[in-house]
């Protein structure tokens, strides 16, 4: 059985880098057609853009900012270029947030992870993705067609229905959530119906742990995972190896600090921001709202892109104290105000029934007055008072965490 889906997979990063920049100008200029990226990307020359350091230095758009936009500037929020009249499906996703599906194939990217997990052309997957409104059953339907693999509609719910269909078809492959394929394996068993023919399955959307993986191995299907969002598609997948999650070769990943779009080193923990060359609906730095961060070294597998170590928690980590929203990009702002700092962390508590903060400051050379002057900082930039802790580099885990509301919940 071939290994890797194509000769992307094994290329070197400088051939990999040569090839993603040298037509990210022309692509950004592609999608600066369209208004909604006019105007965000608005006095940026596209064909400045060809390396990882000038895309850094473009503006994020926030996903959580998409309702919003779309409202002001239906459908889309300006962010397509191909017209919706001329998509081919017309979707929508929790938020809401609406998404256009293109008319080309594989548009989410989901085939290459649908090969490392070994479907090929000819098995029958049954797709659990749901296919009312939302994307995740049409971004996977779309790469079982490309693959050349039937496909059976299972959507969600219908369990008994969908135990039949399984049976009868004799699939040989699942792509849903992990939870949803433990139910079904679950009630074939009960009602004694045979789901032996099912070995391997592509699951997201829900957690993995391993003590799910090892189960639904022990009883014959063998899942990998993968990270995807409705506007880029698959970000990043696994592999046989099992060792943190492939960068799909359809997109560029950045981990930054929260709060910015300023990336950070490899291997600290930040949010997802990512870059995708979907040609009807392009993504320039989406920043995701999810904290991952990049791995080192290479993976056992031979593909020779990035790999993430998958998803770690929500970066969007605002609070509310004293009746004030604190937000990430705030205590990122003191951090830039005051550049011998390392970590921060604002640490919100209670204290004698009152909300408390204090701001952990991680730096190497403290010099006199910086605890007095980060004070001010913090009360400026938050409009709260707080107090202020300076510790030594390396005393804040690395968890993307730049803000902890440790608050008792009731």
């Amino acid at each position: 059985m071939q290994d890797h889906y194509d000769i992307l997979e094994t290329r070197t990063h400088q051939d990999r880098d040569s090839d993603q920049f040298g037509s990210l100008p022309q692509f950004i200029a592609r999608a600066m057609t369209a208004s909604g990226w006019a105007a965000h990307l608005k006095g940026i020359d596209a064909k400045s853009v060809t390396s990882r350091a000038a895309l850094a230095k473009l503006p994020v758009l926030r996903k959580s900012d998409l309702p919003a936009l779309q409202k002001d500037n239906p459908p889309f929020g300006g962010f397509n270029v191909t017209p919706p009249a001329k998509a081919r499906r017309l979707l929508m996703s929790p938020g809401p947030i609406f998404e256009p599906e293109g008319d080309v194939p594989d548009f989410a990217g989901v085939a290459r992870a649908m090969f490392a997990v070994g479907i090929r052309a000819g098995d029958i997957v049954h797709n659990s993705f749901s296919y009312h409104l939302t994307p995740g059953a049409w971004m996977f339907d779309s790469a079982c067609e490309a693959l050349g693999c039937a496909v059976i509609p299972g959507g969600v719910g219908n369990t008994e229905q969908q135990i039949d269909a399984i049976a009868h078809f004799r699939a040989s492959a699942y792509v849903g959530t992990p939870d949803f394929l433990k139910v079904l394996l679950d009630t074939a068993e009960k009602s004694g119906k045979d789901l032996s023919s099912l070995k391997r399955g592509l699951v997201s959307g829900a957690a993995l742990p391993a003590s799910l993986r090892d189960e639904l191995r022990g009883r014959g299907v063998d899942v990998l995972q993968c990270y995807a969002n409705a506007e880029a598609g698959v970000i990043a997948y696994e592999t046989p190896a099992r060792e943190g999650l492939i960068v799909n070769e359809s997109v560029i990943v950045e981990i930054v600090r929260p709060g910015t779009g300023d990336p950070v080193t490899d291997g600290d923990v930040g949010e997802v921001v990512v870059t995708s060359f979907n040609p009807d609906y392009p993504m320039i730095r989406l920043a995701t709202g999810d904290l991952s961060a990049i791995m080192p070294g290479a993976s056992p597998c031979g593909r020779t892109n990035s790999r993430i170590r998958g998803w770690m928690g929500r970066a969007d980590q605002t609070a509310k104290v004293k009746g004030m929203f604190v937000r990430p990009e705030q205590v990122a702002d003191i951090g830039k105000r005051h550049p011998e700092l390392t970590r921060l962390r604002l640490v919100i508590g209670r204290q004698d029934e009152q909300d408390v903060m204090v701001l952990h400051a991680e730096c190497a050379s403290p010099t006199q007055g910086l605890s007095d002057a980060l004070t001010s900082t913090l009360q400026a930039v938050t409009k709260i008072r707080g107090e202020v802790k300076i510790i030594s580099p390396g005393s804040l885990p690395n968890d993307g965490k730049v803000i902890a509301d440790e608050r008792p919940v009731g």
